[in-house]
């Protein structure tokens, strides 16, 4: 428009004879200014033209030899492109496009429909997103110690067996504590004075994943479909870029799937999608830590950064006027073990321009400061280990997808389901138990003036379907036996004065420390059927109990053979909360053959994973939880003993609003019918004492589970619920000596399924047996063992 003016200007001058002389060389000018000015036109459209259109693909090689049509559930190349179909939920179809373009996995296009109505799609040329940090595994104080003790040689051997399951680790700290700094650790407790320190910062290594691929591999597994791109380089692994979806369901699966020939690698990850378009109405959707909706326009500037959000259910969706699409990660493996479930952010998004963004989960690299959030001066930060990853492992790094057509909350709320909101379901006939809680109850509430104030910890928990709350507190690690008895009277006060009726608190204690905690080995739970007053150390002559004033009965401990005493006369049990980790490290195989490690009420051990949680298990604790419970089984197989137990306990300090409960703590779902009342907790003993319960991470549940028959063959009967795709169930058995195992797939089952498996079982030469369910995602739930005999299943030990 500027140039027609200017012309008509130039031919006016001319017109009228003026500047004749010049005219014909301002003609030339002009002529050559709107050629040039529409040269820059053309280039302009075809730029915009240019942009506009995909990449070139490359030549896409794919195996679909293992590939197995399904009516739900296809897969066909054509074009340098694969094609994937697959019935959702709610009568929804989706279909995931991919092709290698300059050798990254693309995601051409993701798109939903209704029955009978045309496709949707959601994004177009997207690619996946990872990035990790690695640093140096090292084995720490706390496990040392114990070892020490013991008059175990600390040799490379043993460091490379039980550094993995460190729990006060921290390897980006960087420098950390060397040992000229250890006063500032507590007394007792030097976690931090590990081997090798102070850390320094070359062992840190941070990268984005690296895609050289050049072909593709389809495999049908039951009712869902894996598709790998082998070519993956991030930081110190090496692997492929996977996805999986379901039949059945609106889930997509991405990871990465490598390994690590690094001796002592300790590792997080971020995962997510860039290259996101962003168009009018498209937004972030989030709730934060106080359930509020949140959203981001993209108003702002560019991001240099990923922007972490402390979402509620480490949930994020993005959202268009045609769908939407949610991110989070699997809801336990994603966690190492920390003390504190305090929300550091596990969910981010990133403006990388005016047109694209991207967004994914993340895991942090510090841990909250205690005394920043309220917690106390206790320093946890040294407690961030991150996950393992063993050599010549193959480690997972998932995000979860789900895809919607719905606007963002709706799909947030459908998303929330497969962890059934962050809530222990209700099952009838068992109550919601969870233990091992370092909550110091009485001292919080004596600095808040009154053991009737309330602490918010009882209000996490109960909003997060558990109703039994079973701390081990007791009377604290006092030397003074008068001190611990004034102490366990005030804690079995508050837990009359907190209890309800839909809410009880059961107090148990953790012995972790004194002359009697060295004497049994490791640490030693006692759960308690009801208040029970008791002190360590016990005078020559001084009898085993005395009646005081005051408080009644009071035991005096200097053994564990006066402990086993009082657990057989008070109807008590005991527990290993922590074993082969921590202060429990080498035990509890250094006991295996004491009379009170033997006893029927050492019941057994603690599972909680994180503790050196490797990505490569494919159960929750399945290096150091699983096997030792089999273990167990095997030495006392030819006693005159009952089976060992495992019970679920948590790690946690205190807790409050906002904190990530659910995906932190295990549960025992315990067969009882109705609450016990205050200062009656024998219904929950006598269950646990029976094996009348199942330990569970909220996603798999076993209401029903029994062994029937008798001589050789006999049948396991159990009911299984779940809400993630279910991968498998087992039965685990040993004879004595060695552990083995009867897996049975179950990818051909639905999301959101319920199920009876009935299995046949020969017992001839088995001691024991247990059963187990493991869903896609990591979760799972077990039952306790059941020992055998010849004739029949042992009386007490079979649900």
């Amino acid at each position: 428009m500027m140039c027609r003016a200017l012309s008509g200007f130039v031919k006016n001058l001319v017109q009228k004879k003026r500047l004749r002389a010049i005219s014909e060389d301002v003609m030339s000018k002009v002529r050559v200014m709107m050629a040039a000015k529409r040269l820059v036109g053309l280039m302009q459209v075809a730029f915009v033209m240019f942009i506009a259109l995909p990449a070139k693909a490359d030549q896409l090689n794919c195996n679909l030899t293992e590939y197995k049509t399904l009516p739900r559930l296809t897969a066909q190349v054509a074009d340098d492109t694969l094609v994937v179909t697959w019935n959702g939920e709610k009568n929804e179809i989706l279909r995931l496009r991919m092709a290698i373009i300059d050798g990254t996995p693309t995601i051409r296009e993701l798109s939903i429909k209704r029955m009978g109505s045309p496709w949707v799609a959601l994004v177009t040329n997207v690619k996946p997103d990872f990035r990790v940090v690695s640093g140096f595994r090292r084995m720490t104080e706390q496990q040392l110690q114990p070892l020490r003790e013991l008059g175990i040689k600390i040799t490379p051997g043993i460091v490379d067996r039980d550094k993995w399951e460190a729990f006060w680790d921290a390897p980006l700290r960087v420098p950390g504590f060397a040992p000229a700094e250890l006063p500032r650790v507590p007394p007792k407790e030097p976690f931090a004075n590990q081997p090798g320190l102070p850390r320094q910062p070359e062992e840190i290594s941070r990268a984005t994943a690296v895609y050289e691929v050049r072909s593709c591999d389809v495999k049908t597994n039951g009712e869902r479909l894996e598709i790998s791109f082998p070519g993956v380089a991030l930081g110190v692994f090496t692997g492929r870029l996977q996805y999986t979806v379901y039949a059945g369901s609106n889930l997509i699966r991405q990871e990465v799937v490598a390994k690590t020939e690094k001796p002592s690698v300790a590792y997080k990850y971020d995962a997510g999608l860039k290259g996101l378009a962003i168009q009018p109405g498209s937004r972030m959707v989030w709730r934060d830590t106080s359930n509020t909706w949140q959203n981001y326009t993209f108003g702002g500037s560019v991001n240099r950064d990923p922007v972490p959000l402390q979402s509620s259910n480490r949930l994020v969706v993005i959202e268009s006027p045609r769908g939407s699409i949610a991110a989070f990660p699997p809801p336990h493996t994603f966690f190492w073990a920390r003390e504190i479930d305090v929300n550091l952010g596990y969910d981010w998004y990133r403006k990388d321009n005016t047109e694209t963004f991207s967004f994914g989960v993340r895991q942090p690299e510090t841990e909250a400061d205690p005394a920043d959030i309220g917690r106390g001066s206790r320093d946890m930060r040294d407690n961030f280990a991150l996950l393992s990853a063993r050599p010549g492992t193959w480690q997972r790094m998932p995000v979860y997808f789900y895809v919607s057509d719905t606007p963002g909350q709706a799909t947030l709320n459908s998303a929330l389901a497969y962890t059934r909101g962050d809530h222990f379901k209700s099952v009838p006939g068992y109550q919601v138990m969870a233990t091992h809680f370092h909550a110091s109850l009485v001292n919080r509430l004596q600095q808040l003036g009154s053991l009737d104030a309330m602490l918010p910890d009882f209000e996490v928990i109960k909003a997060a379907g558990i109703n039994i709350y079973a701390p081990i507190d007791g009377g604290g690690p006092v030397p003074n036996a008068s001190e611990h008895v004034k102490n366990l009277a005030l804690y079995y006060e508050v837990a009359r004065l907190h209890s309800d009726k839909n809410f009880v608190i059961m107090p148990n204690e953790e012995i972790l420390s004194g002359d009697l905690s060295k004497k049994l080995g490791g640490h030693t739970d006692l759960l308690i059927s009801h208040p029970v007053f008791w002190s360590q150390g016990r005078e020559a002559e001084q009898p085993l109990v005395e009646d005081d004033p005051k408080y009644g009965k009071v035991y005096h401990l200097g053994s564990p053979a006066d402990l086993i005493e009082m657990v057989h006369r008070e109807n008590l049990l005991l527990y290993m909360p922590h074993p082969r980790s921590k202060g429990s490290t080498g035990y509890p195989d250094a006991i295996k053959d004491t009379s009170h490690f033997l006893d029927a009420d050492y019941r057994g051990i603690g599972f909680r994973w994180g503790m050196g949680l490797d990505g490569s298990e494919q159960r929750l604790c399945d290096y150091r939880c699983l096997p030792l419970l089999d273990d167990m089984n095997n030495w006392i197989a030819e006693r005159q003993t009952p089976a060992k137990y495992i019970q679920a306990i948590s790690e946690v300090f205190q807790q409050g609003p906002g904190d990530d409960v659910y995906a932190n703590n295990p549960v025992n779902y315990v067969k009882v019918h109705d609450l016990p009342q205050l200062d009656d907790w024998k219904s929950i003993i006598d269950a646990m004492r029976r094996g009348d319960y199942f330990v569970t991470s909220g996603e798999v549940l076993i209401p029903s589970y029994e062994v029937k028959g008798a001589g050789n063959q006999r049948t396991v009967v159990a009911d299984v619920e779940w809400t993630f795709p279910l991968e498998f169930v087992e039965l685990v058995w040993g004879d004595g000596q060695h552990t083995d195992r009867q897996i049975i797939s179950a990818t051909g089952l639905p999301a959101f399924g319920r199920h009876r498996f009935t299995i046949p079982f020969n017992v001839d030469g088995k001691k024991w047996v247990r059963f187990a369910a493991w869903d896609s995602a990591g979760n799972g739930a077990l039952v306790q063992p059941v020992k055998l005999t010849n004739t029949a299943t042992s009386a007490g030990d079979a649900h």
